[in-house]
């Protein structure tokens, strides 16, 4: 899986004219990686959220403004290229409903935003036996379809 990965970066550094760009993670999204990966192909999703606490207890960097990202599907097979643009520290509790929108999910509502991401960072705090609050710190991304 790695050499695809690895084939799917070197062509898009040959289209893109790219010289001395390391090759960036790639990643697919926690809950629906097919259907994530679909929307940010399809332009509508271009935001995304984590957990801050996730990255300090999994050891990985935080996003970066102007790194690219390796999107994989459910088969760890990359689909597409993102170009992160914003990225945000704030409480869930802050996060606002033009970010939930451009998240793309569902019906794009706050409202649908907010279950679905309760519920999911509950159960993702709880493997590290953490407990999520709305006071609970957020990397918000937003990012660029680039390929």
């Amino acid at each position: 899986m790695e050499t695809k990965i690895k084939e799917f970066w070197g062509k898009f550094v040959t289209e893109h004219h790219l010289e001395n760009v390391l090759e960036p993670e790639a990643w697919s999204f926690g809950t629906d990686a097919d259907g994530l990966a679909k929307l940010v192909q399809q332009g509508i999703k271009t935001a995304t959220t984590s957990g801050f606490e996730l990255y300090a207890f999994d050891d990985d960097p935080l996003p970066k403004v102007g790194e690219y990202n390796i999107i994989l599907n459910s088969k760890n097979e990359p689909v597409c290229v993102t170009q992160t643009k914003v990225v945000e520290v704030i409480p869930f509790k802050y996060i606002s409903e033009e970010h939930a929108y451009h998240e793309g999910e569902g019906d794009r509502s706050y409202e649908y935003w907010h279950q679905v991401h309760v519920e999911f960072f509950k159960d993702e705090y709880a493997n590290y036996n953490a407990t999520f609050t709305p006071e609970s710190k957020c990397v918000c991304e937003v990012f660029e379809l680039v390929k």
